[in-house]
């Protein structure tokens, strides 16, 4: 019996290595996919690097690189991202809503993905501007309403409306107090 379980175990001992060998060969399959995944996501940030020299300075909420993790990935900013489809050979330009993931542009070729990342980006670039403007507006807006009235003006202003404010409320106390003193409650 004891010559039994030593071939059996010799058996499964073999069989462990083999399964060992496999998770080695699929492990060394995935580096090889990984890295051919960020070879490609290079080759894209090299076709983008004349679109990374015209972002203005004050442009901060642009990444636009390839950040460590699994997949690879090209972070346009902090929603938007280009990673590899699961061919490994078609780019997925894709940004993150709260309404789930919403894809921008697909293909296998770099350039038609560059075009798409730098249309993005300048829409971007044009979204912030015009929020820029649009806040400076309201601001010269707000400065300029400050500079026609006066400060004095304003403060006078303020104690009338408590002033009426008050008077209004006696005002109804008293209606009040005169109906509650003439109604006569049916018998």
């Amino acid at each position: 019996m004891n010559i039994e379980n030593k071939a059996t175990v010799q058996d499964l001992q073999s069989v462990i290595q083999d399964v060992r060998l496999d998770h080695a060969r699929r492990d060394d399959a995935n580096v090889e996919l990984q890295e051919e995944e960020r070879l490609r996501l290079s080759a894209l940030e090299e076709a983008l690097e004349g679109v990374f020299s015209d972002i203005p300075q004050d442009q901060k909420n642009l990444a636009l690189a390839i950040l460590p993790g699994y997949p690879p990935r090209f972070w346009v900013d902090a929603t938007s991202h280009v990673v590899m489809a699961r061919d490994k050979r078609t780019y997925q330009f894709v940004k993150d809503t709260r309404l789930g993931r919403t894809l921008i542009h697909e293909g296998a070729e770099v350039e038609p993905v560059a075009d798409a990342v730098t249309r993005y980006v300048a829409e971007r670039i044009v979204e912030r501007q015009r929020a820029s403007e649009e806040s400076w507006v309201i601001e010269h807006n707000r400065q300029k309403r400050r500079s026609v009235i006066p400060e004095p003006v304003r403060r006078s202003s303020l104690l009338l409306g408590f002033v009426v404010f008050g008077l209004g409320m006696i005002a109804g106390a008293a209606l009040l107090l005169a109906y509650a003193w003439f109604y006569e409650l049916p018998s």
